[in-house]
């Protein structure tokens, strides 16, 4: 058993802890990081969903970008023997940064604090990683709660796996609860992006995606719950901005193949279209005259290429 484990997870957990890590095994140490934001009510869902995972992680880190809330005590009276670091809000994708960085693994699996896995999660996700050693990135399917009742993804919400670059253009089709991931991916493409307060999963997917495949299994091992006053798509009018700003970014890298590019530029163009016609409704007279420059500028790119 690793000692990492034991005494992140605590010390009530740690005979479950032994006997789901007694196990030959190419995987190395597995660290979940929990980034939350004044969401102690939901929190203890989330942490006990890792807790009671039939296969239970080596850490579980809790990073608190700047609660105001009651988060702190309530947590060190209900958890005491789990990781928490505590930060001033700076974001989630700051959030989540600080936990990759404090991690003790190189494989490393993140819950939003407002979302839940069932107990085979982990124990699923790990045995296919070892059957397909290949793969640095593995997600999930999953089941979406919205105020409360179970609804049916949209067809646009399909989940896939192997080189899936173009399924990620139009929209987040890998959700940041689902994945487990390999250290080495951020080493090659770098954190989150603390410069996008929304839509900031969507640019990482890109980014690993025009290099790598993921592996994709189709069984229902995570619940998203939907609806809530703080969730970020309900923060900011016109999120296609910050798919925009991912879409420049991934362009501008060079590294997707010229196919792959070409789609990325069609998208684009399409998301600053959009972007504009909310722009225009809303009388936002700088956007309008920043985004039309933006459109003619990659529609000279679509040519020249």
């Amino acid at each position: 058993m690793s000692r990492v484990g034991c005494i992140a997870i605590g010390n009530q957990h740690c005979d479950k802890l032994r006997i789901s890590n007694n196990r030959k095994s190419a995987m190395t140490l597995l660290s979940v990081i929990i980034p939350t934001f004044n969401r102690w009510p939901l929190l203890p869902r989330a942490v006990e969903s890792v807790l009671n995972q039939t296969l239970l992680p080596d850490e579980v880190i809790i990073v608190d970008d700047g609660s105001t809330d009651a988060t702190e005590a309530e947590f060190a009276a209900r958890f005491p023997h789990l990781r928490y670091i505590r930060q001033k809000n700076l974001g989630v994708s700051a959030a989540r940064n600080t936990g990759i960085r404090e991690a003790h693994g190189d494989w490393l699996a993140f819950l939003d604090s407002d979302d839940k896995w069932l107990p085979e999660k982990l124990a699923q996700q790990i045995a296919a990683l070892e059957r397909n050693a290949h793969y640095q990135l593995c997600h999930t399917n999953e089941i979406w709660i919205r105020h409360g009742r179970r609804v049916n993804p949209l067809k646009k919400h399909t989940k896939s796996g192997g080189y899936v670059f173009r399924n990620c253009l139009p929209l987040c089709v890998i959700s940041p609860s689902s994945v487990i991931i390999h250290r080495n991916l951020f080493l090659e493409v770098g954190l989150f992006d603390e410069e996008l307060p929304a839509c900031e999963d969507y640019d990482m997917w890109l980014r690993i995606c025009a290099r790598h495949p993921v592996l994709y299994l189709e069984e229902l091992l995570l619940v998203k719950y939907g609806g809530h006053d703080d969730q970020l798509s309900r923060k900011f009018w016109g999120i296609d901005r910050f798919r925009i700003t991912a879409l420049e970014k991934i362009i501008r890298s060079g590294v997707p193949a010229p196919e792959n590019r070409h789609q990325a530029v069609l998208m684009l163009l399409k998301k600053i279209g959009i972007f504009l016609e909310g722009a225009k409704k809303r009388g936002k007279t700088n956007d309008i005259a920043r985004y039309e420059d933006k459109l003619a500028t990659y529609r000279e790119f679509l040519d020249r290429s």
